[in-house]
């Protein structure tokens, strides 16, 4: 049987264990990449609740009124851009009357409004709006000016 081509079941058997390892480690590089990025449907979720937090403080009158203090995570009684000044849920987000919007769970939200002065325009806020999940965050910063003037 000297003429007979093949492999024989040694060769073979090498064959299989090399190629299994050669694909573990693949896998286990795919596997690594996936862990390490944020899942993109997570990300898009913190953008949009970025955009809604900052398009609701743009659409507030510039100029302070007063209010009364809102019970717990609740928005209702914000009448002005600096009313969401220190606003911060964590683990959770609500609508604006405070009840918490359960598909949100695990979502933090903070707010910051820093008043500063703009070159050429003059007062201004700074509005700073940050989403988080788990470690991962995203910040939208936006900028509301008193354009109806004094």
């Amino acid at each position: 049987m000297h003429g007979e081509r093949g492999f024989t079941l040694i060769e073979s058997v090498v064959a299989i264990v090399v190629i299994g390892v050669a694909l573990a480690g693949v896998i286990s590089v795919f596997n690594q990449a996936v862990v390490g990025s944020v899942d993109p449907v997570i990300r898009k979720q913190m953008l949009v609740l970025a955009e809604e937090f900052m398009d609701e403080i743009h659409l507030k009158p510039y100029e302070v009124t007063s209010n009364s203090t809102p019970a717990g995570c609740a928005r209702d009684t914000y009448n002005d851009v600096q009313d969401y000044n220190a606003y911060a849920t964590s683990g959770k987000v609500c609508d604006l009357e405070g009840a918490e919007i359960a598909g949100l769970a695990g979502y933090s939200v903070a707010i910051s409004v820093t008043p500063t002065t703009l070159p050429g325009v003059g007062e201004a806020f700074l509005i700073k709006v940050t989403v988080g999940k788990a470690s991962e965050s995203i910040h939208l910063y936006g900028w509301r000016t008193n354009f109806a003037g004094p």
